[in-house]
């Protein structure tokens, strides 16, 4: 399974292969163990350490996933998905529905890593903590940089009187936000660590040292306090005793124990000794036999989730550190094909979806995942339609002979086309002429002691070979350890630092519950996963000249004027999503990266109690750990699929009563 970059968390964090069980699950109800003997401690594995603990900066969901079990917003989402009061009791919108005021709980704590309270949380805090994130540069600025009035100037430098953006301390437990137009869902942007709060006399004495990765750099008011941190070890917290709404805080201890995908079988024996409270399994593995044989009836899929994973060309690449190209005219043949656009659909016909994602679900399960738009086909309905349904009608639209007959609902495999993949790389050649020549070489950064991710990248090898023809193009995988592996891909700091010419490192999962989450992090101005493509937002001061040229090249900066027009519709929801849609159809036409699969859809066994965790489409909540209930037991499928039932029906009649 893929790694994951998630926006304002991110998606997605860095989703590791052997922990996607424990990352995942969404919630209900219907603990069948006894209260009194349901365990408390919740025990798993992750794959990357975090590197900072400053959640008003990081948009890395490798941090973002431990932090937000640290550390509470405005609001969180529960169970079922409704944004409910967090730090914030209650809050009221203006009628214009420019001004939101959240009304603060009294009497939360600030508390040390020793669990020792320091400060109330106040209204204050809030203000603190989003001049910190500007003044830090947060990653994560973008979610709120053009809702927030006044914040965009004093970002850029325009304005350079803070007072004058649009948030303030009306009292001590009022804080109020002014924005420059209408959001319905900006309560949901208040889940995000840019919008989280900071204490200003701890950030003071901190200075620099403030939100290292160390349990003492931060202070905590959510549900768990860090205990111990060591890298490349274990990650361990605690209930906070301190914390606000305690009787959700089911799971006391937490223990996260580092695991670099080399022994996926080992989840599943680690799970069997009762070392671990879920497994992710594989079926796609010899061993999946015994898994069956032990406990057929507790293999539980998850649901599909709002993280899109993805494979991403490199536009414009700079780093060779890892490649098998010789020449620098194999660089530029390279460089040539990737930025043709008809280059870069044969590579996505050419691509065997089903048999990528079969080497961890297995065959039976290839296409239980799969995705083939960037926005979920489901994210939003417009005029009652899903918003799936109108993307796919304009994409079609835009280009009938290339898209006419691909089906873009989640789960099947239809944009894999080999006699289509033909069709257009001899498009391709011609255009590209004397520009390159054959084979075209592209390297894949694959991470060598992840044998799932190794098995993926072999599939990848072989579908593209097998459908353009090993004569006409070489996909060379470079075997990387994490470090490098990281660097070059998900965690490279700027455009000129990704290191490949193909990348399914990277995926994003939505901030909010609009299709803008999803586009805006490809603009040429702000786009905070442009470095995932080779490029940089003209905002992080990285772009170039030459950034500009192959933004316009592949149509990014036509991406932007479009979407730029369907965020200034802020009346009519229904107008609003259409013009997302045309949007979205340009950027498919583009075909500067290739939806892969989702979240979820994968197989595990597991103790948690099903439908106990924060569910959302959107936000920071898939890996926290309050609300949910482990039990003594390992769950049946029976048992989850009651529970899935359950969860489903109580979120149909919450739609219903939202709709009255």
């Amino acid at each position: 399974m893929d790694t994951k970059k998630k926006s304002g968390l991110l998606a997605v964090g860095l989703v590791c292969a052997v922990a996607l069980a424990a990352c995942g699950g969404k919630s209900s109800n219907g603990d069948s163990a006894k209260k009194s003997a349901a365990p408390t401690t919740y025990k798993y594995v992750y794959s990357t350490d975090p590197d900072t603990f400053d959640y008003t900066i990081t948009s890395r969901a490798t941090n973002s996933d431990q932090l937000q079990n640290w550390e509470d917003g405005l609001l969180e989402t529960n169970q079922y998905g409704q944004l409910e009061g967090a730090l914030a009791k209650s809050y009221d919108v203006s009628k214009d529905g420019k001004t939101y005021t959240f009304h603060l709980r009294k009497g939360v704590k600030w508390s040390d890593s020793e669990g020792n309270t320091v400060a109330d949380v106040t209204a204050q805090d809030f203000v603190t903590g989003l001049k910190h994130a500007v003044d830090g540069k947060s990653e994560t600025l973008y979610v709120v940089q053009d809702s927030i009035k006044g914040l965009a100037d004093y970002i850029s430098g325009k304005d350079k009187n803070f007072d004058d953006v649009g948030v303030k301390a009306v009292d001590k437990y009022t804080v109020q936000y002014t924005l420059n137009q209408a959001e319905s869902y900006f309560p949901s942007k208040t889940t995000y660590g840019v919008m989280y709060p900071v204490y200003a006399k701890f950030l003071k004495q901190q200075g620099k040292n403030f939100g290292k990765a160390s349990a003492d750099a931060i202070l905590y008011n959510g549900a768990y306090i860090l205990k111990n941190f060591t890298a490349k070890s274990v990650i361990e917290f605690k209930a906070n005793p301190n914390y606000w709404d305690k009787k959700n805080v089911h799971v006391q201890d937490v223990k996260l124990t580092f695991n670099d995908g080399s022994d996926p079988d080992g989840l599943y024996k680690s799970f069997k000794k009762g070392e671990f409270s879920t497994a992710r399994v594989y079926p796609a593995n010899p061993s999946y036999k015994t898994v069956q044989k032990q406990d057929g009836n507790n293999i539980v899929w998850s649901d599909q989730g709002a993280a899109t994973y993805n494979m991403t060309f490199n536009l414009n690449r700079k780093s060779y550190h890892d490649t098998s190209k010789t020449t620098s005219a194999q660089k530029s043949a390279t460089k040539a094909a990737i930025l043709n656009k008809n280059f870069r659909l044969a590579v996505q016909f050419a691509l065997d979806k089903g048999a990528y994602n079969a080497q961890t679900n297995g065959k039976a399960a290839a296409t239980k995942a799969l995705r083939n738009t960037w926005t979920p086909y489901n994210f939003v309905n417009v005029d009652g339609k899903a918003y799936g349904d109108v993307v796919s009608a304009d994409t079609k639209a835009l280009n009938k002979e290339a898209f006419g007959d691909i089906d873009y609902t989640d789960g099947n495999n239809s944009t894999y086309n080999a006699s289509k993949a033909k069709t257009y790389f001899a498009k391709a050649i011609k255009e590209l002429g004397s520009k390159v020549s054959l084979p075209i070489h592209l390297d894949y950064p694959t991470l060598e002691t992840s044998s799932g991710l190794v098995n993926s990248a072999k599939s990848i090898k072989e579908s593209i070979e097998a459908s353009l023809g090993k004569k006409n193009v070489v996909v060379d995988v470079q075997m990387l350890n994490l470090d490098k592996y990281n660097a070059a891909t998900y965690a490279a700091t700027a455009g000129k630092a990704s290191d490949f010419d193909l990348s399914t490192a990277s995926g994003w999962s939505p901030d909010y519950q609009d299709p803008s989450t999803y586009l805006d992090v490809y603009k040429p101005s702000t786009g905070s996963s442009l470095i995932t493509l080779g490029l940089d937002a003209e905002s992080s001061g990285n772009a170039t000249a030459e950034t500009k040229s192959v933004e316009k090249t592949v149509g990014l900066d036509k991406l932007e004027s479009q979407l730029d027009k369907a965020e200034a519709i802020t009346t009519d929801v229904n107008a609003r999503y259409e013009a997302f849609a045309k949007a979205e159809a340009t950027f498919n036409d583009s075909a500067v990266q290739i939806p892969l699969v989702s979240d979820g859809g994968t197989p595990s066994v597991t103790k948690v109690v099903p439908y106990t965790r924060a569910y959302s489409w959107s936000g920071s909540v898939a890996p926290t750990f309050k609300f949910m209930k482990l039990q003594k037991k390992t769950v049946t499928t029976k048992q989850f699929n009651k529970a899935k039932a359950a969860w489903q029906a109580k979120r149909t009649e919450i739609a219903k009563e939202n709709q009255n």
